[in-house]
């Protein structure tokens, strides 16, 4: 427990910008590696969910951001897009949200969609289907 207490105060941004580790970053801390060390059944579903989600978005076509990690940025290049598309995917029952200039490049207006272990397939699928409906309506789908 110590090693971990000690990584903490040396990589730590709170503490290294003052003369203590808040005990909540260190409670959270051994929490999360408790449960690591206990299973990985959910970091298998997290890995399972992101590999689903990719798949299926790629398939119908929106353009990903390259790599294996949950947070997934469907880029659309246009903030108004962005925005509009976010919008109208929240009368589906998706949240998301839209980034553009300044969070982001010009031009890299994106959706960043988060996924987590705690989603179903079924909540997955739902999504993928609504990004489908609300891409086709603004033509970012044929």
């Amino acid at each position: 427990m110590t090693k971990v207490v000690d990584l903490l105060r040396q990589k730590s941004r709170p503490y290294l910008f003052s003369n203590t580790l808040a005990p909540v970053v260190v409670g959270a801390s051994l929490a999360v590696f408790e449960l690591l060390s206990q299973s990985s059944a959910l970091r298998d579903s997290l890995a399972a969910n992101t590999r689903h989600f990719r798949e299926r978005m790629g398939q119908a076509g929106f353009q990903l951001r390259p790599g294996y990690h949950p947070i997934v940025p469907i880029m659309l290049g246009e903030a108004r897009l962005a925005s509009d598309m976010a919008a109208r995917l929240l009368d589906h029952g998706i949240f998301v949200t839209g980034f553009s200039y300044p969070v982001v490049p010009k031009g890299a207006a994106r959706i960043r969609v988060q996924i987590s272990a705690a989603h179903s397939m079924a909540q997955i699928d739902k999504c993928v289907d609504a990004f489908v409906a609300v891409g086709k309506q603004l033509g970012v789908l044929p």
